[in-house]
């Protein structure tokens, strides 16, 4: 099993700037939602970010080595969990930070895919091993989390049963859906579906999988995709499913989807921040890193 895990956590949050008018939104909250990096919003008990919870369910997964992409103005993250570039001790896993640099010409980052491939640039160290990556802005439970450390699957990701996410049906609707073989081994990512195709991604057990960004990856063949990814031709970003179906289509059989049944808290925009509040009163009433 690996030790790594990589969080992506250089986006522009441009959803979450977005304008609102939300009465159950405290003027403090609405700034830290205009100004902060999402997973750094405080949704917690002490008004801690969610990426501390992240962190939390990572350790209790097994992680050791944490890689957070930041962006160029990404200092913050330093305050919360460590001043150094580089092996941090916060709270046992020893946390490093990777930068996304915004090329020239450009206003907003290149994307996922650009995100991690200026991390492993920036920690080669990875392109030798395994690792596994997450967005910050979702709360991944350490069960899910620890899937993806034990699966022998030279690549992997949870695919989530698209009817146990508690989003908005008009919301999941916009989800990009995976196709899986009868041995859920990927065969296809289909963004933005219509209801029309629907019946025809659904996995053995009949389900519709969807990806929410946890990926397990072996670095040594997964760096030449990273390198040459294509920039999506509609949003100008170059894009994880992108490089695992390019990895896919020249090692067949080497991507499983890992079937889950779960909700997973997401802090998208302005309206995500109660509802992940309450989720985690209800649910990690206090922040306990004794394990």
């Amino acid at each position: 099993m690996h030790n790594n895990l990589v969080i992506l956590a250089g986006g522009a949050s441009s959803r979450m700037k977005k304008e609102a008018i939300l009465d159950n939104l405290s003027p403090e909250e609405i700034a830290q939602a205009n100004e902060r990096s999402k997973g750094l919003i405080g949704v917690g008990a002490s008004g801690r970010p969610l990426l501390d919870y992240l962190l939390l369910n990572a350790k209790k997964a097994g992680y050791k080595n944490i890689y957070i992409i930041i962006g160029e103005q990404g200092e913050l993250f330093k305050e919360f969990y460590g001043s150094k570039d580089v092996n941090n001790n916060f709270h046992g896993l020893n946390i490093s930070f990777a930068v996304q640099y915004i090329p020239e010409g450009r206003v907003k980052p290149f994307g996922t895919a650009d995100a991690l491939f200026q991390a492993v640039e920036q920690f080669p160290e990875l392109n030798t091993q395994q690792y596994s990556v997450c967005n910050s802005d979702n709360l991944y439970s350490a069960k899910a989390l620890l899937a993806l450390r034990e699966t022998n699957s030279p690549n992997a990701f949870i695919a989530y049963d698209r009817d146990a996410l508690e989003f908005p049906s008009e919301r999941i609707s916009r989800f990009a859906i995976a196709r899986l073989d009868k041995n859920n081994q990927l065969l296809d990512i289909l963004e933005k579906p219509s209801a029309a195709v629907l019946a025809d991604y659904k996995d053995v057990e009949g389900k519709i999988r969807v990806s929410m960004n946890a990926f397990k990856f072996n670095g040594s063949t997964l760096y030449t995709h990273l390198k040459n990814c294509p920039v999506h031709p509609e949003r100008d970003e170059k894009e994880l499913p992108t490089v695992l179906l390019n990895s896919v289509k020249e090692n067949p059989d080497t991507t499983l989807g890992i079937p889950f049944s779960e909700h997973v808290p997401d802090l998208t925009a302005k309206e995500d921040i109660a509802d992940v509040k309450a989720y985690l009163q209800q649910y990690y009433p206090v922040l306990d890193w004794g394990i």
